[in-house]
């Protein structure tokens, strides 16, 4: 016989995951009718794949802040991934215990740091002294954007490495030691291959934080509506265009703000379906 309070529990968490699903559907469906008056007037391939933003000359094409974003994402993950995954060996593979735990903790005081903080040193900080490494007048662009958006990602990307690494079987690397491997050879030969779905699960969701991320971006990546033609040339990206232009627009221009927040979404459900194809089955317990 089933208690009363288990038929509770049943229904209050169906009644939250029921919430959970309404308010992203309301989210879909929200932002996307706001962006159909500017699909209709203009159409989709104009605004997807122009790259001319001129909204005095109805001009409303996004492919330079998909490609800002895109750009600055591939920045961060080439910067973020590598550090994030040798910290995560580290702590599990060759750190002692204690060390272990003081890595571990900075790492969880970093993904408590605001966004806001880490880009304003990114702007107070890592712009002068990129201007004094190379020598110009300014050094917004994508590098220093990269570099702010790998800090914020490599907290995400190291916790569940750790995790990945944990779940490898000892058995695996008691055996290579074992055939004569070295504790390196054992690392890269055993455990980061059994690792491997774990790991790409870890760089997609730091992916998609950093695709997400705004004032940080905002700070250091500069207002450009231009392609960037290098490392330190200003540019701008979906969520920072968003962020600085969704108070003043209004009318068509509004709407294709809208436009930019569906394509987020979709570039955050392709993730999602990656992750889901990657990441390993659950098994249940019986």
């Amino acid at each position: 016989m089933k208690l009363k309070g288990d038929w509770v529990a049943r229904k209050v968490f169906f009644v939250a995951a029921m919430m959970v699903v309404l308010g992203i559907l309301l989210i879909i469906v929200l932002v996307t009718k706001e962006a159909v008056p500017a699909l209709t007037k203009i159409g989709p391939f104009k605004i997807l794949f122009s790259s001319k933003w001129e909204p005095s000359k109805n001009q409303y094409g996004i492919l330079v802040f998909i490609v800002g974003t895109l750009l600055t994402t591939l920045g961060a993950l080439i910067i973020g991934v590598p550090l994030a995954i040798g910290i995560a060996l580290f702590v599990t593979e060759v750190a002692p215990k204690k060390a272990a735990g003081v890595v571990s903790n900075a790492i969880e005081l970093l993904a408590c740091v605001p966004s806001i903080v880490i880009g304003w040193l990114g702007l107070t900080a890592l712009i002068p002294l990129l201007k004094s490494l190379t020598g110009k007048a300014t050094a917004f662009g994508l590098l220093p954007a990269s570099i702010v958006l790998a800090v914020m990602v490599i907290p995400t990307i190291c916790a569940i490495s750790v995790d990945a690494i944990n779940s490898v079987p000892d058995a695996y690397k008691q055996g290579s030691v074992g055939l004569g491997a070295t504790r390196w050879q054992t690392m890269r030969h055993v455990t980061l291959p059994a690792a491997k779905s774990g790991l790409v699960v870890a760089t997609i969701l730091g992916m998609g934080r950093a695709i997400g991320e705004t004032v940080a971006v905002a700070l250091v990546i500069g207002t450009a509506n231009v392609f960037p033609t290098s490392l330190l040339s200003p540019t701008n990206t979906l969520t920072t265009k968003i962020f600085t232009d969704i108070q003043e627009s209004s009318g068509i221009q509004h709407s294709v703000l809208f436009v930019m927040g569906v394509v987020l979404l979709l570039i955050a459900v392709g993730l999602i379906l990656i992750v889901r194809k990657v990441a390993p089955p659950i098994t249940k317990v019986s």
